[in-house]
């Protein structure tokens, strides 16, 4: 939506009067054209977008502009907003046509007759703000016919006041652009599955030579037994691969918002110039790193890893568009709404090549790139962080001119949960004990993977641990009904076709509210935040030995 300046502002613009002096009116010089439909294919000029006028009433049709009213085939409607309700006092016979109503059935009556079951309500309430405040407004919003038919329907909607600046009535012109809507999901949808493909043959691609590489290890050690030297050095290769694998998942969930975020209320003026040493090691010498940081910058609730990473991958696109160097600038900008600031703008600009248009428009796509051999999943990265932290990013780009990313961010408001849910903090809780407390700690694993349960059993027993496992939720409900001892529920959050893990530690803190939980998850939309001051410590997938079993350890209130 788009709408036009305030009327305080509209008075006191210069006007264009016509009929001498029935009516002025003030042009809209592009100000309102934006989602909705352009019928000229550019931003309106010389329409006007508030009308002033010198008489009164609708009864006055013996004209030729009422007839050419009448004629037009755009649909056009005048309510009064002096009435109760704000009703159509006049509509033309496009309009009738267009929504296939009688006129009887429509003046009298508020244009919100149109409206239906799948109208977006926030496009209405935009258009109800810009009535209420008499400004001009251009949308484009889903309407329904007399019988029920729905269409898009790119609707201007105009102030026309009297020559004391009262408001009289609204006028609104129609377009339906059913046609061009469906055309433009047809082709977004066709993009989406050119990018689906593009990502599922990166993805088989990348994870075949690491299976290759961890599959062919562990046979080589499998055959080497004999030799702990030659099966530990291809143990450790299966190892290396295996955690590649691991970065390379992570960077997939990142790129479709289900990477876990661990927000903080951070400057990211401090967070740049703390991180700056080590973008300036990355550009190398031949590329001269500026900044230009807005002073009193209000802190946002980011995940300030992701943002460093973030951050680096934007500069090391600016300094391969730059292979015989030159000036990168990182810079911090405040963005204001109509009342308070409301987010801050972290910018890159470089003076590199620059992409062209089509290579502009598929730059966030996952494994899509023009340097040879990168992986592509740098932009998409730095796409999926920006949106699962509640902001936007822009790209400005031309050939030979350089290349502007921007990452807005929402600043942090009071009691803000942050865009990642709730973070890992630490149950205060001590383990349950009961009557058959041994010298072992007892942890309950619940996973419905075999070789993943497996794997933490074989762990957390080589550590010292009495490990229960559970394949499901409701096998470990069973065993926590019971008389056995548990001292930790470590749990998966998904287990399809039953109870998660969510639901688990919520019925496992209902039968033992002290026993302390640790979940794990490599899936951010699984983790709401959980209320009542209840948070959940949570162990990323995948993880190593060495940092479950710390987190075991600190689970249970040992030193770590």
């Amino acid at each position: 939506m788009v709408v036009g300046p305030k009327k305080k502002d509209t008075l006191n613009r210069n006007v264009e009067v016509q009929g001498g002096g029935q009516s002025y009116g003030v042009r809209a010089d592009g100000e309102i054209e934006g989602n909705a439909y352009e019928p000229m294919g550019s931003p309106g000029v010389n329409h006007w977008q508030a009308t002033y006028i010198d008489r009164d009433g609708l009864q006055d049709r013996g004209n030729i502009f009422f007839a050419a009213v009448e004629m037009t085939r755009m649909p056009m409607v005048i309510t009064d907003p002096r009435q109760p309700d704000n009703p159509i006092v006049f509509c033309n016979g496009a309009f009738l046509d267009l929504t296939q109503y009688k006129e009887d059935d429509v003046v009298g009556r508020n244009c919100r007759l149109l409206q239906g079951p799948q109208t977006d309500r926030s496009t209405v309430d935009e258009v109800r703000k810009a009535v209420a405040e008499q400004r001009a407004v251009a949308v484009d919003i889903l309407n329904y016919k007399a019988d029920g038919t729905p269409f898009w329907n790119a609707l201007f909607i105009g102030p026309i006041f009297d020559q004391d600046g009262q408001l009289l009535y609204f006028f609104a012109s129609q377009m339906d652009v059913t046609e061009r809507r469906t055309s433009q999901e047809s082709h977004l949808q066709a993009q989406k599955m050119e990018a689906i493909g593009q990502l599922t043959a990166g993805m088989a691609h990348d994870f075949n030579n690491l299976l290759q590489v961890i599959n062919g290890n562990l046979e080589v050690a499998l055959i080497s037994l004999d030799k702990p030297d030659m099966a530990r050095a291809a143990l450790e290769r299966a190892q290396r691969a295996a955690m590649r694998a691991g970065k390379l998942t992570q960077q997939l969930l990142t790129f479709a918002r289900k990477q876990r975020l661990e927000p903080k209320a951070i400057n990211i003026n401090t967070l740049v110039v703390e991180f700056s040493e080590m973008l300036v090691r990355t550009l190398g010498e031949k590329v001269d790193l500026r900044l230009d940081l807005r002073p009193g910058l209000p802190l946002c609730y980011l995940d300030p890893t992701h943002l460093e990473m973030a951050l680096l991958n934007v500069l090391i696109n600016a300094r391969d568009a730059m292979p015989d160097g030159g000036q990168v600038t990182v810079g911090t900008a405040i963005v204001r709404g109509e009342e308070r600031i409301s987010h801050v703008d972290l910018c890159v600009v470089d003076k590199g090549t620059g992409m062209p248009p089509d290579v502009l428009q598929r730059a966030t796509e996952p494994f899509f790139t023009t340097k040879g051999p990168g992986t592509g999943l740098g932009l998409a990265m730095v796409h999926g962080f920006v949106q699962q932290s509640h902001g936007r990013l822009e790209i400005d780009s031309k050939p030979g001119e350089g290349t502007t990313v921007r990452m807005i961010f929402p600043v942090a408001d009071n009691g803000q949960d942050g865009a990642g849910g709730a973070g890992p903090e630490l149950d205060a809780t001590t383990p349950e004990t009961d009557a058959m407390a041994g010298s072992r700690p007892s942890v309950l694993v619940v996973e419905d993977n075999d070789d993943v349960r497996e794997l933490a059993e074989s762990v957390l027993g080589m550590a010292g641990y009495a490990v229960l496992a559970a394949s499901s939720g409701e096998q470990a409900l069973d065993l926590l009904r019971e008389d056995v001892r548990v001292d930790l529920l470590f749990t998966d959050v998904i287990m399809p076709g039953g109870m998660n893990g969510l639901q688990l530690v919520d019925e496992a803190r209902r039968l033992r509210p002290r026993l302390p939980v640790l979940v794990t998850t490599g899936y951010m939309d699984e983790l709401p935040g959980r209320g009542q001051g209840q948070r959940l410590n949570i162990l990323a997938k995948p993880y190593k030995h060495g940092d479950l079993l710390e987190r075991v350890e600190a689970a249970l209130g040992k030193e770590v």
